[in-house]
């Protein structure tokens, strides 16, 4: 299993994901699954990847190489679309499309024989010159959707975990070193309740119109603000626990009562009698 997040800002953008991988609990292993294509004032871009090793594997190798041939106005071939001539973080991401559907012709009959299901999915974002950032999420077919204002977001892989605090959190306007700190903290969390996921994690923070990024970094557990951060967000959480009022059932005993007098606010309840036969 895996845990990635993307996260698009009006600041930039943020990428994070665990590095484990699991084929039974006696066979884990660890495969980054985090590359950054760059071009240093042209573009740069950053995919992560979640599913299949195998199949995730190959869609990154060819994506480097992969092409899009589409037809001019004259009905006559144009130049081939590659992520790194693509005029767009919108063609790129077309070309990733182009690149699982690939892998897909390629192995899918196979990977069926042998009884396993065409598994993968992508996050992709960054930023081409002259046009602002993007953020998608591809699906196995090759298919994706983009971030907007609404869901500034996406994940991949174990995410239920690591949801809640990403939704109370962030904004398009949230800064981008909180948005990183709020990344590792639904990373934490998520690696607290499934052993699936693991250190070492691989950190993305990529500046707005800068085309490059030089915030990339590895952390394992030895890693000063790693440690930091997961010691304090455990003490914070038993803090906030611990200020909250237990309930109270007696109402006139405390300003929030759990107990209400309106019958409707009651579950439904069986209670037998005596007279009755137990089947």
């Amino acid at each position: 299993m895996t845990y990635c997040v993307g996260i698009k800002l009006n600041a930039g953008l943020v990428f994070l994901s665990d590095s484990r991988t699991n084929a039974g609990v006696d066979h884990i292993s660890t495969f980054r699954k985090m590359i950054v294509y760059e071009q240093p004032g042209d573009r740069d871009m950053t995919l992560l990847s979640a599913g299949n090793l195998s199949i995730s594997q190959s869609v990154r190798e060819i994506l480097q190489i992969e092409e899009l041939r589409e037809t001019n106005a004259d009905g006559e071939p144009g130049p081939p679309i590659t992520i790194w001539n693509a005029r767009s973080m919108f063609d790129a991401a077309r070309v990733l499309g182009s690149a699982v559907r690939h892998v897909y012709d390629r192995d899918a009959e196979a990977l069926k024989h042998a009884g396993l299901d065409f598994n993968v999915s992508f996050i992709f974002g960054g930023q081409v010159k002259g046009e602002g950032m993007r953020l998608f999420l591809v699906y196995s077919a090759g298919n994706f959707i983009e971030a907007t204002n609404e869901t500034p977001y996406f994940q991949i892989g174990e995410s239920k975990y690591g949801k809640p605090v990403l939704d109370r959190v962030l904004t398009p306007d949230t800064p981008l070193d909180e948005a990183a700190k709020c990344a590792l903290v639904s990373m934490d969390s998520t690696m607290k309740s499934n052993l699936s996921v693991g250190l070492p994690l691989d950190l993305v923070v990529y500046e707005a119109g800068r085309l490059q990024t030089d915030k990339i970094v590895c952390m394992d557990a030895n890693n000063p603000y790693y440690q930091m951060m997961h010691n304090s967000w455990g003490q914070k959480l038993r803090e906030v626990f611990d200020s909250i009022d237990d309930p109270v059932w007696d109402g006139s005993a405390s300003a929030h009562p759990l107990m209400m007098p309106a019958a409707r606010h009651a579950p439904l309840r069986k209670i037998s009698t005596p007279d009755e036969k137990l089947i």
